[in-house]
């Protein structure tokens, strides 16, 4: 399949995609982005996702170059012109184009970019194994709840934990209260408790972590939002949610065994109800 993009009003082939050299994504990461899982033609929460985007460029100041309704319309025909069974739909949107300075000019252009690709599947051996994690001091910026393009401390954090032999990086507070990964939210099973950190400027609502915890509470699972440590001692299970993972089993954090070693009873359970969702999605698109 040749790939398609959207570009700033036109269809192009990928390999003919391009934004101009002083686009303020380019120069200063100006700008934010979505994520959205699409099955069979059926898109995962995509209002919600819209939504976050909204959020993401006011609190930026950038305005959308369209409506939320015109968006999704662009974003099925993206899909249409890519139709993979299971899809990862990219937006981004930056400030535009504009000679290089730190105080952006005003009335600039927003450029958008919208992409479609196939969704990317954790293999059948990190499902059953679970995956390894590291912890790193936060050293990201304070508007974590801004969906940025600036990830280059997640870039730092994917590499460090690579070279460590590990799936992805947790990133810890100061009081080492374990916030969220590079790419994902993580959770703990806390005597018998689903817990994750509170949304705050720390930590990114994710939209599957929203549906984790709606699933949790469907299932007459206890759910605290609160912060919290590896050291706690009722903890069993920890676990992490994406697009792409769902929710995975995080076996080892620093080279430490959690819980048993193997994936949890919750972890388990919770991805089984998520891909239950996901499922439906599928028999009705």
């Amino acid at each position: 399949m040749t790939l398609t993009a959207w570009v700033n009003g036109r269809f192009l082939p990928l390999d003919e995609a391009t934004v101009h050299i002083e686009d303020r994504g380019f120069q200063f990461a100006d700008g934010v982005y979505e994520v959205i899982a699409c099955f069979g033609g059926t898109f995962l929460d995509m209002d919600a996702h819209l939504k976050r985007l909204q959020r993401s460029a006011e609190s930026i100041n950038i305005d959308l170059p369209m409506t939320l309704p015109e968006l999704a319309t662009l974003i099925e025909q993206t899909y249409n012109h890519n139709p993979f069974d299971d899809a990862m739909i990219y937006v981004q949107v930056t400030r535009g184009a504009a000679p290089r300075s730190h105080l952006p000019n005003a009335g600039l252009t927003p450029t958008m970019v919208i992409t479609s690709r196939h969704l990317p599947m954790p293999s059948a051996e990190k499902i059953s194994d679970g995956i390894n994690a590291i912890t790193l001091e936060d050293m990201r910026w304070k508007r974590c709840d801004i969906k940025s393009i600036a990830l280059l401390t997640s870039v730092i954090g994917k590499q460090e934990a690579a070279y460590r032999g590990a799936d992805e990086t947790f990133w810890l507070d100061a009081d080492g209260h374990l916030l969220e990964g590079c790419a994902t939210n993580c959770f703990a099973a806390i005597n018998g408790v689903l817990v994750t950190h509170p949304l705050d400027h720390q930590v990114l609502g994710g939209i599957t972590r929203r549906m984790v915890l709606s699933v949790a509470r469907t299932h007459g699972i206890t759910v605290q939002e609160r912060p919290w440590m590896l050291s706690e001692a009722e903890l069993t299970e920890c676990m992490m949610s994406s697009t792409t993972n769902a929710v995975m089993p995080v076996c080892h954090i620093n080279g430490e065994v959690v819980g048993t070693g193997e994936p949890g009873p919750m972890a388990i359970q919770l991805r089984n109800w998520l891909l239950d969702e996901f499922d439906k999605l599928k028999r009705h698109s």
